[in-house]
């Protein structure tokens, strides 16, 4: 299999959870013989002149900064072949909620990706009907990018 297919890798990192599956995705994502990771668009490696909130959060009330890293992360979803969430259901996040959104306007391929131990869980019913497929964290690594299909998840929504 050959790295074809770029992503615009959705995450949270606002907490240890949220970091933990940030890391297991990402790795997961580095071992997957079909995915351009090179030439994929991590948001957090994407902020406005390299500015990272974490270590300067005043940047939180700069105009400047927030605009063009949204704008930035727009043309990231644009730009790439595939979305990527990752999704934690027992933690609603309203950023991956509106880039799923985005995707679905601009026509992008939505995969969510869950901590193995939370798949299953009820997902919220807006997310599962944006993404076209979810699947484990695990099950990540041989996902082959090159041939998207379809399929339920299987849990319920709220």
């Amino acid at each position: 299999m050959t790295k074809t297919k770029t992503v615009y890798f959705g995450a949270g990192w606002f907490n240890e959870k949220q970091n933990d599956a940030y890391k297991a995705a990402m790795q997961a994502l580095k071992a997957n013989p079909t995915i351009d990771l090179e030439n994929s668009y991590v948001p957090l490696d994407n902020q406005y002149k390299g500015i990272n909130v974490a270590e300067h959060p005043e940047y939180l009330h700069d105009r400047e900064w927030a605009t063009a890293t949204y704008n930035g992360d727009l043309v990231g979803i644009k730009s790439s072949d595939v979305v990527l969430g990752v999704y934690l259901p027992d933690e609603e996040d309203p950023g991956l909620a509106m880039e799923m959104g985005y995707a679905v306007g601009q026509g992008k391929y939505i995969l969510l990706v869950m901590p193995d131990e939370d798949y299953g869980k009820p997902i919220n019913l807006m997310s599962w009907g944006a993404c076209d497929n979810a699947i484990k964290i695990s099950e990540l690594k041989d996902f082959d990018f090159n041939k998207p299909r379809y399929n339920f998840y299987d849990g319920a929504v709220y």
